[in-house]
């Protein structure tokens, strides 16, 4: 079995803060974040929710052209949007919905097998059941010819 890890520095109190954010493999390296990034209009950092996002899609995406493969469809492309939500709840902060969009070229596959194989990587990917407590799991997903 595989574990990864990142690391973050933090500097300063709060809001003023800033941190930065770091990967194992340096694909993240001291990349910042702070209040800015995660609840304003800073686009030069980045923010957890953006980070979940990506490993999402990421997950999502080769648990779909896994699937595919063991089902003997090949994948020609696949891509994959996760916007993920974080609402106020009370005094706090809560992920509230995840919303998947997929768009796959693969040849040979028919619609309705194509929104079973869909809907299973979304259901058995490890990050969807890692976050199978966040309220609202949405997959719109497009068959392209």
């Amino acid at each position: 079995m595989t574990e990864k890890a990142a690391t973050v520095h933090w500097e300063g109190q709060g809001k003023q803060g800033q941190g930065q954010i770091s990967t194992e493999t340096a694909a993240l390296k001291a990349y910042p974040y702070g209040f800015g990034s995660r609840f304003g209009d800073d686009r030069t950092g980045t923010n957890p929710e953006e980070i979940l996002a990506a490993a999402h899609a990421a997950c999502f995406t080769m648990a779909f052209s896994f699937a595919c493969d063991k089902a003997g469809f090949a994948t020609v492309t696949v891509d994959t949007r996760a916007s993920v939500r974080l609402a106020q709840k009370g005094d706090g902060f809560a992920i509230d919905r995840i919303a998947l969009t997929l768009s796959a070229k693969v040849p040979g596959l028919d619609e309705a097998k194509f929104q079973e194989i869909a809907d299973g990587a979304k259901q058995g990917c490890p990050l969807s059941k890692a976050l199978a407590s966040v309220p609202e799991i949405t997959l719109q997903a497009t068959l392209q010819p």
